[in-house]
């Protein structure tokens, strides 16, 4: 009797540590390093009265990724912005949409500094991924990322901006 009760208590074991072993293995962490950019196709922002320069800006910017793998994937974002003297940020919703028309979609907060009003010369994010589709059905992650701003030629909406970043995320088990 005590042989079987010592059988099922290390069949227990064996069955625990399958369980906890293979779900480790299911979600493996993976990076995706890029170089992006992107053009105004709209860009707004509004003077607030109760300080020089404050104002309220909305963009929504259009372009493309190029990652370290070779893709190429077009990108939709849409930016609100606060702009104050001694510090300003931004919160922007980034769409990558690749060929295969699987989606990243992201949140991304940051901080802006330099340039001329309206106009900041540079950019640092910290990004959450809230969604992805296609073979990114159930991304969770964040990317790192900064940019920087090139002046609006004539006839241009706003300032184009080059960047570069890294995602880090895991996919689930199919």
């Amino acid at each position: 009797m005590a042989t079987r009760k010592l059988t099922w208590i290390l069949f227990g074991i064996l069955v625990i540590s399958v369980w906890v072993l293979g779900s480790a293995i299911q979600a493996r962490t993976e990076t995706l390093k890029y170089k992006v950019y992107t053009y105004a196709v709209k860009q707004e922002s509004s003077p607030i009265s109760d300080v020089e320069g404050h104002s309220l800006g909305f963009a929504v910017r259009s372009g493309f990724y190029v990652f370290e793998n070779g893709e190429v994937a077009t990108v939709n974002q849409v930016t609100t912005a606060e702009e104050v003297k001694g510090g300003s940020s931004i919160l922007l919703y980034t769409t990558i949409t690749f060929p295969d028309g699987s989606t990243i979609i992201s949140r991304s907060q940051g901080t802006f500094g330099g340039g001329v009003p309206g106009f900041p010369a540079s950019v640092g994010f910290k990004t959450e991924i809230i969604k992805g589709t296609g073979r990114f059905e159930g991304i969770k992650g964040t990317a790192s990322s900064k940019a920087k701003f090139i002046p609006a030629e004539k006839g241009e909406v706003g300032p184009k901006a080059v960047g570069e970043g890294t995602y880090t995320y895991t996919l689930p088990s199919k």
